[in-house]
């Protein structure tokens, strides 16, 4: 029973993505071996939702966990196991975002971790720029609610995580970036005149990388697809399946089952057919700025 390792593209694998891998394996071993997540929680004086948590990548594993499954699945051979083994401590190393760690909510972490691993980003925003596309001042007047006296040093560390992942979009394996905008966001008065300036011109420049496409959704055709934003992460590996990222007011969902994907992806299509094209997108842009 062979392990898998991921394909192509490894460095770019962060520990959430990592994880996700090894617990996809970790399952298809059960399965293949014919023991229930019951039976496997047992041995490792767990739980079956323990198990469950694993084999989503939910959670870190633990060495001695691992090895007690790989030995109940008939993983016996030492390099196979010792390669497996060698993935799991890679999964458990901190992301660069841990540092960050007291600033972000615990259902906020595994976005940056997947947002690193993805080839493909497509987002939907209604109301904001992206955050992968806020300059610094637009991304201040977001997280202090328009008030430049509640901006403190908090504030100012929130900008610099959310700088810090726009990285990621100039590395040499960039994921693709495609954004559509609903028109609203470039008249919505983010900050003062000048912060909304600064960002639209912020927009013009980064629209010239060959990874990042914008449409902008005219107001006469807005509202049908979807009414709340939305972001859909795909990747390269095959072990990691295509994942739905939506906020609410106190946390977030990842949505990974394939029927609930298909429909996000269907309201993307269709955001897409009614959004200008990029070129088009980019005069609107233009035009929006010289009005400001």
């Amino acid at each position: 029973m062979n392990a898998v390792t991921p394909s192509g593209g490894e460095q770019s694998l962060g520990p959430t993505a990592r994880r996700m891998i090894l617990g996809s394996q970790l399952r298809r071993m059960r399965e293949d071996a014919g023991i229930t997540r019951q039976e496997a929680g047992y041995s490792i004086r767990g739980s079956e939702s323990k198990i469950s948590r694993l084999e989503l990548g939910r959670v870190g594993f633990k060495e001695r966990d691992v090895a007690d499954l790989l030995t109940m699945y008939g993983m016996t051979d030492p390099d196979e196991r010792q390669q497996f083994l060698d993935m799991v401590k890679e999964s458990n190393e901190p992301g660069w975002w841990r540092r960050y760690g007291d600033l972000m909510p615990s259902w906020f972490n595994d976005l940056v971790g997947l947002e690193e691993a993805a080839a493909r980003i497509q987002v939907w925003e209604p109301l904001y720029v992206t955050g992968l596309l806020q300059t610094e001042d637009y991304a201040r007047a977001i997280m202090s609610h328009g008030r430049k006296d509640m901006v403190n040093e908090q504030i100012d560390r929130r900008v610099a995580l959310r700088m810090r992942r726009q990285k990621m979009l100039s590395r040499p394996d960039a994921p693709r970036l495609w954004l559509v905008l609903d028109e609203s966001v470039l008249h919505r008065p983010i900050g003062d005149r000048e912060v909304l300036k600064g960002q639209i011109d912020y927009l013009l420049e980064m629209i010239q990388q060959p990874n990042i496409s914008v449409q902008v959704l005219p107001f006469d055709r807005s509202g049908y697809s979807a009414d709340s934003a939305f972001s859909l992460l795909r990747f390269a590996e095959e072990e990691l399946p295509n994942i739905a990222y939506t906020e609410y007011l106190t946390g977030a969902h990842y949505i990974d089952k394939r029927d609930e994907i298909e429909r996000y992806s269907r309201a993307l299509d269709m955001l897409a057919v009614d959004a200008e094209t990029p070129d088009r997108s980019r005069q609107m842009l233009l035009k929006r700025r010289a009005d400001i």
